[in-house]
């Protein structure tokens, strides 16, 4: 027996062989030109065809997980279109006199270096996208067809990532597993692996071996481990795993449509955290409540400029009329330190975590922010809104901004433009200054979202993306949970709600202490919904509020 462990990004466990998939990339042989010109016409050749592909499988998406996941492609269509992208290419054709495969792959390993050394794990994903774009152009470039895999039985796949060019291309109902020695836990995969529920882990290094290719085995998704050719008494363990797993996931299904109440009648609202129109499919079907926090920056972050007022429109229209009027709530503009677009122009600065980023940009370039807003406010009457302001550290931040908003409402009446009268506005408290004068902050506010992980970096001086700093960068620190107490207490008293939507809100072991808080709302990655609302249903709060505070506040 071989065990290979990793990191697991979907929970469950998987009996099957092995399909190692690995790709021929194309091998790209660089000579020089003669004509640029006719260098570049080929290059764009292969980008209109590209482009063509990329239309066909959107639409076999479609099909078969929905608009919202197939959306990824057109995602690519609007990298294929990318100026910064397209003029790196001809510039190198133009001045190294390269051929377009080349220019190509140069322009690839610029852009996959940009996007990886950002700190945010949603743009690093992006480098993956930016690699399956290129790739597809070389493989026009070069009269290359893409690879795919032929099975007749269902099968683990075995990669070292996977594009979602190659997962569309697979048939759904003969995939048991994915096992990827790359990608993240925000990868298209895990995505895929998540929406389809079947175990999936990654960083399994060392499983991507031709070998193991036709083996049986077992992924654990729990733990992220597969065993290839497991021995009679790891299949024996791994059985009775899956059956209890089975078990808990029939019980778990029962949940379903309930609300989340504890015994003693407390309730809190289960949301769930998204970042684009890809992970509606996710929410939904994990039966969620609502959008606790919806990052609206993915739409600036993957434009080539910025995004129109009516393209905002439509993608706000699009998430709050399929939550089915359940509460949608959509972060601002959160652009600035690790999140970067060339168009923005904003200065480099010796340290972006405490500069020029989210609400003290929309306040530097008030046109931006007021476009947001238009959008926003007219997408409002398609669902229940409500709009959150990231970084707001003093109430005259609020005031701006309540400003600005009615600004535009005054401009919207003018003009004869409907929008909903009852939008809550709310804002993160994601710094010690925010959670301090918090009972300021809520005399303005209907609500408070807790972002833990900012909180925690900013509040023990711990750069949490730092893992040599793992051990100093304790989200359980007691400065940690009386702050959120605090904020919970100052606002229910100004009578403003409070939710989390930092990684502690999937916390099961601070889940006691959130409910003894009187916290409202817990925003998390949608596959944690049923199992949060199964230990709040098994909590009575009253039994053990007194004994919980004490143990982490005091």
């Amino acid at each position: 027996m071989i065990t290979v462990t990793g990191k697991p990004v979907c929970a469950g466990v998987a009996f099957g062989p092995v399909f190692v998939f690995s790709r021929e990339e194309s091998a790209v042989k660089r000579r020089h030109v003669e004509s640029s010109e006719d260098e570049i016409a080929r290059f764009e050749d292969a980008r209109k065809k590209a482009v063509s592909e990329l239309d066909i499988l959107y639409n076999k998406a479609i099909a078969e997980v929905g608009e919202a996941n197939a959306m990824i492609f057109r995602i690519h269509q609007m990298m294929l279109e990318d100026l910064d992208y397209t003029e790196s290419v001809k510039n190198i054709i133009t001045d190294q006199l390269l051929n377009a495969e080349t220019a190509v792959a140069q322009t690839c390993d610029n852009f996959v270096q940009m996007f990886r050394s950002m700190d945010d794990s949603y743009m690093r994903e992006r480098s993956a996208d930016v690699k399956d774009v290129s790739e597809r152009i070389i493989k026009i470039l070069s009269g290359k067809d893409k690879n795919g895999i032929i099975s007749d039985e269902p099968i683990i796949i075995i990669a070292d990532d996977l594009a979602p060019s190659e997962t569309v291309q697979f048939d759904k109902e003969k995939i048991l597993a994915f096992v990827t020695e790359g990608g993240s836990t925000h990868s298209h995969t895990a995505i895929l692996a998540r929406m389809m529920n079947i175990p999936a882990m990654i960083g399994a290094q060392g499983a991507l071996s031709a070998e193991f290719n036709g083996k049986n085995a077992i992924v654990d998704g729990f733990t992220g481990t597969i065993y290839i050719e497991p021995d009679e008494e790891t299949v024996k363990k791994m059985t009775a795993k899956k059956r209890e797993i089975e078990r808990q996931a029939a019980l778990l299904e029962k949940l379903r449509g309930k609300a989340s109440v504890t015994k003693d009648g407390q309730r809190i609202e289960l949301c769930a955290n998204i970042g684009s129109l890809l992970d509606i499919a996710g929410v939904l079907k994990n039966d969620a409540e609502g959008i606790g926090l919806f990052r609206s920056e993915f739409l600036y972050l993957e434009s080539r400029d910025y995004p129109s007022e009516d393209v905002q429109f439509g993608v706000y229209k699009e998430v709050l009329s399929r939550m089915n009027n359940k509460r949608v709530i959509i972060r601002t503009l959160d652009i600035g330190g690790d999140k970067q677009a060339n168009y923005f122009h904003i200065p480099r600065e010796e340290n972006p975590a405490l500069g020029i980023r989210a609400i003290r940009f929309c306040l530097q370039r008030p046109d931006i922010f007021k476009t947001q807003l238009r959008a926003l406010y007219r997408a409002s009457v398609f669902g229940n809104l409500s709009v959150m302001f990231p970084m707001i550290v003093s109430e005259w931040e609020v005031l701006k901004v309540l400003e600005i908003i009615d600004e535009v409402k005054r401009e919207l009446n003018e003009e004869g433009i409907m929008y909903a009268k009852n939008i809550e506005l709310g804002c993160m408290i994601e710094t010690p200054a925010a959670a301090v004068i918090s009972d300021i902050l809520s005399k303005h506010l209907d609500f408070f979202s807790i972002g833990t992980n900012d909180l925690t970096q900013y509040t023990l001086a711990a750069d949490r993306q730092n893992p040599d700093m793992s051990f100093f960068c304790n989200e359980h620190h007691t400065a940690i949970l009386r702050l959120i107490n605090t904020v919970t207490e100052n606002a229910h008293k100004n009578g403003a709600w409070v939710g989390i939507c930092g990684e502690l809100a999937a916390d099961t072991e601070l889940t006691e202490l959130f409910l003894a808080m009187g916290i409202d709302e817990l925003s998390v990655i949608p596959s944690y919904i049923l199992p949060l609302r199964k230990k709040i249903t098994e909590t009575d709060v009253s039994a053990i509020k007194d004994m919980v505070l004490s143990k982490y506040l005091i």
